[in-house]
């Protein structure tokens, strides 16, 4: 469990930093809460956080280091947050993750360091909400069929979280270049009985006969060339990609983003998402057609405007949700102590 911090008991203030073990991060965070946390929080905090554009150095021709910051004065968010990420998706070679974080928290009123915690949990938790924030506002109602395109460390958090915001859903079909990933992947999750009672969890090496089938496809892959077709998608579907982060990967191509409503979890992916930077060059949409996900919370913004409609969320991630992640495992753990 995590080591506990020596703490006031008229002030609450930490005297010395926490580490929150993964097993605490585990027994904190749920798919269905956090998203629910972002659906409360970010609508009233996104526009006080200052979070400036991650910065991003390759450390080689395929690995990267990234920092991302973000902090707050406000009495309800009085918090300083860093996350370090390395990015080597060789790794997989070995048999290893390819992202590694630490996530570090302040205070923005002391500067006093108040928390670390894995950052590789934290993001495979608050990546995988944003995402069923998402499909909780812009997939279909009566959704069925999700289609996981990848089996890497995201895909079971990305399932979860999906079924959290979709109850409807009854068949998860995965897909993944190494089948035998999908297909372990499909196995843990039946023997886990997650999700609600008769979902089914299979496997599927024929990935374009499978895109079609999905009224929600989620894609987390570390794709440079796009794996699925929009003329592939069916009528209603509902497209969620958070694997690229870089120009030059792309997880959809050109006819996928032309034939739905594109929206984002922030600016950054409109510079950032080379799904979407190659389609602003080559005209197939508008920035200014592109919408966001605080707007479709907030209401500023109509979401699905019929049943056959196609939705398109990109996600890149940001310091703003991992914030509010850390956030809430801090204080959840404090309540708790």
């Amino acid at each position: 469990m995590a080591s506990k911090p020596n703490i006031s008991n008229n002030s609450a203030i930490i005297t010395s930093p926490m580490f929150l073990t993964n097993e605490s991060l585990h027994s904190i965070l749920a798919h269905d809460s956090l998203i629910q946390h972002f659906h409360t929080y970010l609508p009233t905090t996104s526009s006080t956080l200052h979070t400036p554009i991650r910065q991003s150095y390759d450390l080689s021709q395929s690995s990267s280091l990234l920092l991302m910051p973000s902090w707050s004065s406000t009495p309800s968010l009085p918090y300083i947050g860093v996350k370090l990420v390395t990015y080597f998706p060789q790794n997989s070679a070995l048999n290893l993750p390819g992202i590694h974080a630490s996530y570090v928290l302040f205070s923005s009123t002391t500067g006093q360091t108040l928390a670390s915690m894995d950052g590789t949990v934290l993001t495979l938790y608050r990546t995988s909400c944003v995402s069923g924030l998402a499909s909780k506002i812009l997939a279909r109602n009566d959704s069925i069929v999700l289609v996981m395109v990848g089996a890497g460390a995201l895909a079971p958090h990305l399932i979860k979280a999906h079924l959290a915001a979709r109850p409807s859903l009854q068949r998860v079909i995965i897909w993944n270049r190494t089948i035998k990933k999908a297909v372990d992947l499909a196995e843990k999750l039946n023997k886990d009985c997650i999700g609600n009672a008769g979902v089914r969890f299979e496997s599927n090496g024929n990935l374009e006969e499978i895109i079609g089938l999905g009224d929600i496809v989620s894609c987390a892959t570390n794709a440079d060339a796009p794996l699925i077709k929009g003329e592939k998608l069916k009528q209603g579907a509902h497209l969620d990609m958070v694997g690229s982060f870089k120009e030059t990967m792309r997880e959809c191509d050109d006819e996928a983003i032309r034939r739905g409503r594109v929206f984002v979890d922030n600016e950054a992916a409109l510079v950032e998402a080379g799904e979407l930077v190659g389609a602003f060059e080559r005209g197939v949409t508008k920035k200014e057609d592109v919408g966001f996900l605080v707007e479709l919370i907030k209401g500023e913004q109509v979401g699905r405007k019929s049943s056959e409609e196609i939705t398109v969320f990109k996600s890149v991630g940001s310091a703003v949700v991992d914030l509010l992640a850390a956030q809430l495992v801090y204080e959840s753990y404090i309540k708790d102590k």
